[in-house]
């Protein structure tokens, strides 16, 4: 089964039997083929996903029994009705206000309505038994990523933000993979840091997902110095930070409760992300914040003037708002963007060391204090 987004519950999926497959497209090459029914001011994110089925070059698309996809934004739900004409597909509709009860108990009923889809459907019998295997499974798939990603808030990290987004899979619950996870965690708790990346400047990167095949930003950050320590978005921690209750009386209720947690931009308000950001700085200590935003991202772009704020503000680092799309053209500006980021952080740290070590000497307390 393919799923479009986090908000999918898994743990659904295999207890109906299925197997979860993530569709995300991050193929530049699939993106002008789909602008020939998508208009090309839209998300790559969006036209990339699509570009598959236009050009057949997704295996699992087109293997795909059924499509499970979420109404995060607009662009996607209108997306949504041309792939559903060539695919079977069900959409949940997710409503928006968190901290609505109303809100709640609507995207109750939705969860409950796929399973009985899915039951119809595959002519299966959703138990509460199989739901809970479901949740056992993706629990520990959960543990293991926060455990690699907990690695990075070493001073000296034993692997880069890049190779850290090497342990995810499009396809989840797989055996073989999250043995993978759990033998490297094992190394790399057990091995030796690298001192080299002790150096770089920390970043916490933020916004939307870096899906595979789409890791431009990122890998321009570590090209030029920067080490990401920290990914907030939908391929970093957003999604792994809260598991399933395991003894929950009703399953299907507490795996309908854990997705709508999540902290994403078509919230509204989304006083969650920001209390996730507050979180991640403690932990990992970043010298600033990154925010990676896909053109044509309305709820992301609107939402980054909060997290600008918060970042310079209640944090005390600098930040950069990255807007682009899947194209390497304009990678040689973002470059000298990022390069001049982590000028103002040495700049910065060379001032607070300054400072200190004044008020060291005249024996008062240190102005502008960081986190």
């Amino acid at each position: 089964m393919g799923i479009m987004c986090e908000f999918t519950p898994r743990e659904l999926v295999f207890a109906a039997g299925g197997v979860p497959v993530c569709l995300c497209g991050g193929d530049l090459g699939t993106i002008a083929p789909a602008e020939e029914h998508l208009p090309a001011n839209l998300c790559p994110l969006i036209k990339s996903t699509y570009g598959y089925l236009v050009t057949g070059t997704n295996p699992f698309l087109s293997m795909a029994d059924l499509v499970i996809a979420e109404t995060t934004c607009d662009g996607k739900k209108k997306m949504y009705e041309l792939m559903a004409e060539s695919v079977p597909m069900h959409v949940l509709e997710l409503p928006q206000k968190q901290a609505d009860e109303d809100a709640r108990s609507h995207w109750e009923a939705e969860v409950r309505k796929l399973r009985g889809v899915l039951e119809k459907r595959f002519s299966v019998s959703i138990t509460d038994d199989r739901l809970r295997e479901g949740i056992r499974v993706m629990n520990r798939e959960r543990a293991l990523r926060r455990d690699l990603a907990a690695l990075m808030r070493s001073e000296s990290p034993p692997l880069t933000g890049r190779q850290l987004l090497e342990y995810r899979s499009m396809v989840s619950g797989i055996p073989t993979d999250m043995a993978r996870f759990a033998e490297a965690l094992s190394r790399l708790r057990g091995g030796k840091s690298d001192p080299s990346l002790k150096d770089r400047t920390r970043v916490l990167l933020t916004g939307v997902p870096t899906v595979r095949g789409a890791e431009k930003v990122l890998d321009l950050i570590e090209d030029h110095g920067g080490l990401i320590v920290c990914q907030e978005n939908c391929t970093g921690v957003k999604p792994i930070v809260e598991d399933v209750d395991e003894r929950a009386s009703d399953p299907l209720d507490a795996i309908a409760r854990k997705y709508f947690h999540l902290p994403c931009s078509v919230m509204t308000s989304n006083d969650r992300r920001l209390e996730l950001l507050r979180q991640l700085v403690a932990q990992y200590r970043p010298q600033c914040v990154v925010e990676l935003i896909w053109q044509a991202c309305i709820t992301y772009d609107v939402e980054s003037y909060k997290v600008k704020r918060l970042a310079e503000v209640e944090f005390g680092v600098p930040y950069l708002r990255i807007e682009t799309d899947y194209s390497p053209l304009d990678s040689p500006r973002i470059a000298v963007r990022v390069e001049a980021l982590f000028e103002t952080v040495k700049r910065t740290a060379w001032a607070n060391s300054r400072e200190t070590h004044w008020a060291k000497a005249d024996n008062r307390p240190t102005a502008n204090p960081r986190v």
